[in-house]
């Protein structure tokens, strides 16, 4: 199979799969503080069996030709991708270590935000399962950078199209999202 058909397929079932368990129509509020009438909690897929491995399948190709030395992103939203995608990328030329940063220092042992990895020197990329206005990976993205690494990315697996892609282009952080908010829309009408 050619491997942009078989990225096709697998982008195509994880669609699915994301469509069936974490999309949500109802009003709720967002992490932002903005009410929506639509919800995306991709934790049933990211918890998932076929959704992790799926997910770590397509965030590795998303990341071929991105130099990087570790993957990792903010607590909680992030922490379900980091370890497939780090597992995962031992069998490729440009295995990654993960970290997640924690929202606030712990209160007891090294009181440290960074967990995992001593990101000193290190380029990251920043994984964030729904962006809406950026601010939740932009945290991990000032953690990593002021604990003395880089990010050569940050990634989301869905874009609600709110502000986020705005929000990392005037930081100068470069920003992709596997799947859009509207495709979702599109096909729940």
């Amino acid at each position: 199979m050619d491997q942009h058909r078989d990225a096709r397929a697998l982008r195509n079932r994880l669609f699915a799969l994301l469509k069936e368990r974490s999309f949500r129509r109802g009003r709720v509020v967002l992490a932002s503080g903005r009410e929506s009438d639509y919800y995306f909690d991709t934790k049933p897929t990211m918890l998932h069996p076929e959704g992790a491995a799926l997910l770590a399948e397509l965030i590795l190709k998303e990341l071929k030709g991105v130099r990087a030395d570790c993957v990792g992103g903010l607590e909680m939203g992030a922490v379900p991708l980091i370890a497939p995608v780090a597992m995962r990328s031992f069998d490729t030329r440009q295995p990654l270590s993960g970290f997640f940063v924690r929202k606030a220092p712990k209160e007891h042992g090294t009181r440290q935000r960074i967990e995992g990895l001593d990101i000193a020197g290190k380029t990251a990329i920043i994984l964030e399962d729904v962006t809406t206005t950026g601010g939740s990976a932009m945290q991990a993205v000032e953690v990593v950078k002021a604990a003395g690494g880089k990010v050569a990315l940050v990634l989301s697996i869905l874009d609600r199209g709110e502000g986020a892609a705005e929000l990392y282009a005037a930081a100068g952080v470069p920003f992709k999202s596997l799947f859009h908010a509207d495709e979702f829309l599109a096909a729940a009408d």
